[in-house]
């Protein structure tokens, strides 16, 4: 008895410290995403990449680390996408990158693990929608991702329908005021404190259950095989952005290297329940595969090399 409140009590201490050093930052990203939410039409976010097929990959990678969508966001935008007949390479480009960051999620990963480590996470979303885009489009030249969408033929006529009832028709935008800003604020402020509040606690316990020397031995810097399992583990493990990112922060306090982190959370976001349910709901196994395959592939890589520029004190 004596030790379970004793180790509550810690956890409740490092869980204070922790958010007394970084509750800044998480008002500015929920500041942001209240922004976004509020002024950041997805109608319109579709559309734009509709038209900008030319420079597709870039445009969608682009769009896609800029906006803060959720899974069913996410899959709305790909289903606009879709409908007017794009190719593969852009909407693989999103479904790669989309999950794993935003402006929020940012300043929200600056304040748990410091600036280096969330620009380098943000480049690696960058990098690696990219080259999930450029995959696409070499598998799709070659016919592999043929018959891949699950309701291309249903969104086309759709497509056709809208434009045949009035594609010149304008519906008047619904004004905003601060008073909308201030709402989403509060709203996505408190969502956000209690996923931090909550999952760091959970965090700094598990972190007094399990043995330091059993996440250094796992996950610690000198580990060969610490960024590979946890890239594997983040697949199944993942919970949401909110609610992982202070449990890792907790798991690098107790001994995980950085890099190990960055591999969760890669595969993590990118493979959540959300993303992947959605990703099927329009995509057959062979692009969410790739997807998959892009993600994993990718953590393991900027997992390594973020260990390695740490040891070499670039950081």
């Amino acid at each position: 008895m004596f030790y379970a409140r004793s180790l509550i009590l810690e956890a409740l201490v490092r869980v204070w410290e922790t958010f007394a050093g970084i509750w800044p930052l998480l008002a500015v990203s929920a500041l942001i995403a209240a922004f976004m939410k509020v002024f950041v039409d997805q109608n319109k976010v579709a559309s734009f990449l509709k038209r900008k097929q030319g420079t597709g990959v870039l445009v969608s990678t682009a769009t896609a680390v800029s906006t803060p969508l959720c899974s069913c966001g996410t899959t709305a935008v790909i289903l606009g996408m879709m409908a007017n007949t794009m190719p593969w390479a852009p909407i693989v480009a999103f479904m790669v990158a989309s999950p794993l960051t935003s402006p929020q999620e940012l300043f929200y990963s600056a304040g748990l693990f410091g600036w280096p480590f969330a620009l380098a996470f943000f480049g690696a979303s960058v990098v690696l929608g990219l080259l999930g885009g450029l995959a696409a489009y070499a598998l799709e030249r070659k016919g592999w991702l043929v018959n891949q969408a699950r309701f291309r033929s249903v969104l086309d006529n759709s497509a056709a329908t809208r434009e045949e009832d009035g594609a010149g028709a304008q519906h008047a935008a619904p004004r905003v005021s601060w008073r909308d800003v201030l709402r989403e604020f509060y709203l996505v402020g408190r969502q956000l404190l209690a996923f931090f509040l909550g999952f760091a606690f959970i965090g700094y316990v598990l972190n007094g259950l399990i043995p330091e020397a059993w996440i250094t031995a796992f996950f610690g810097s000198g580990r060969a095989y610490g960024v590979p399992l946890a890239a594997t583990l983040g697949l199944p493990l993942y919970i949401n952005t909110e609610a992982s990112m202070p449990l890792v922060r907790s798991l690098i306090d107790n001994g995980m290297s950085q890099g190990s982190a960055m591999a969760f959370l890669i595969t993590g976001a990118g493979t959540s329940i959300g993303a992947i349910v959605g990703a099927l709901t329009i995509a057959r196994w062979r692009v969410v595969g790739l997807v998959i395959g892009i993600l994993w592939g990718g953590a393991i890589i900027f997992g390594y090399a973020y260990n390695a520029l740490l040891a070499r004190g670039f950081f």
